[in-house]
């Protein structure tokens, strides 16, 4: 094999008994899961606000993104729940780029994946500590959710991986929420294929092991926009996609049938001012419609301190150094906004 063995990695046990999560921690995301659960069962109708950075790339601004979220989330926790994008590992098309703070724990440093474990763990460890959010990732590397399992009330996993077997068997072992975006394609049947087999039960390999899922019935789906045979990025968030979706759905023996809306990415041409429109029509869509109200569960928001993005090592403290995100004032009124309209 033409492959490099660097170093052994720590085992998930091994990290967990050296960065524990204390009793009265656990108690606080047991209650935090309940209530996001809640929100996918039916049981109530909060919207489901996912909003973050698109990457963590360093902790003391992501913790000040955090700190002036739980205050906000006070002012409309009546009807909306918020869980924090903390995405610490960054899928990369082309394989250039910041790949996440899993690969990078130093920005401007290259790959050293041992204190990136360490990092990923700490900074969801202390995101739960000092606000008391449980807080979203991506499921990049499936057999990495070990490291942050006792630590997550939500994950997703993006366009380019919704295919892959190990993702789809994996989250079906998943006690929280997984939201399966549908493929850069567009086609949603693979999306709908991947919550399918989600929620089954299955035997497969992971970590070493032969182990069977119980099947997760949160498994939902996700909308983030397309790219067409052209080249041309294309929104799939109106009412008459949502309600196609819905009627995709109902051919599926799907549990809780559910779907996020992705504000970002296609669906707002990779222009992050664009989320603010987006976010109001798939509301004002929710409104105009009962249906809709039952099936979109949520949104899905790319911010963060300051508006933009710049560079590694581009020096602006709380700007994103991938995808372009909504800065703080702008996200903050815009929550209130949406807060108004439910």
């Amino acid at each position: 094999m033409n492959l490099e063995w660097i170093r052994e990695l720590p085992a998930p046990e091994t990290v967990k008994l050296a960065m524990p999560v204390s009793l009265a921690l656990r108690e606080v995301k047991a209650r935090r899961d309940a209530a996001i659960r809640a929100l996918f069962t039916g049981k109530e109708g909060r919207l489901l606000l996912i909003v973050g950075p698109c990457s963590a790339d360093r902790q003391d601004a992501v913790l000040d993104y955090l700190t002036r979220l739980r205050a906000l989330e006070e002012r409309v926790a009546e009807k909306i729940c918020i869980v924090p994008r903390v995405y610490t590992n960054k899928p990369r098309t082309t394989g250039e780029g910041y790949m996440g703070m899993l690969h990078q724990p130093d920005p401007a440093a290259g790959s050293d994946l041992y204190r990136g474990l360490l990092a990923s763990r700490g900074m969801h460890l202390r995101a739960l500590e000092q606000t008391g959010f449980v807080c979203a990732d991506e499921l990049l590397y499936p057999e990495d959710h070990a490291y942050l399992d006792d630590l997550l009330g939500y994950a997703a996993v993006g366009a380019r991986s919704v295919e892959d077997q190990q993702h789809r068997l994996t989250a079906g072992g998943l006690d929280i929420p997984v939201g399966m975006k549908n493929p850069t394609s567009g086609d949603l049947s693979v999306m709908l294929n991947a919550v399918a087999a989600a929620q089954r039960s299955h035997t497969f390999v992971y970590r070493g092991w032969a182990v069977r899922s119980a099947g997760n019935p949160l498994a939902h789906a996700i909308l983030r926009g397309y790219t067409d045979r052209q080249g041309r990025m294309r929104p799939n968030y109106s009412a008459g996609e949502l309600l196609r979706l819905r009627e995709l759905y109902a051919k599926k023996a799907a549990q809780n049938r559910a779907v996020i809306v992705d504000c970002s990415h296609a669906n707002s041409g990779k222009q992050y001012l664009e989320q603010i429109a987006v976010a109001k029509a798939v509301l004002q869509s929710r409104k105009n419609d009962p249906r809709l109200a039952v099936l979109v569960k949520g949104l899905m928001l790319e911010s963060y301190l300051e508006d933009g993005a710049q560079p590694v090592g581009g020096g602006c403290y709380g700007q994103s150094i991938t995808d372009p995100c909504l800065g703080w004032e702008k996200t903050r009124r815009l929550i209130l906004e949406l807060a108004e309209m439910l």
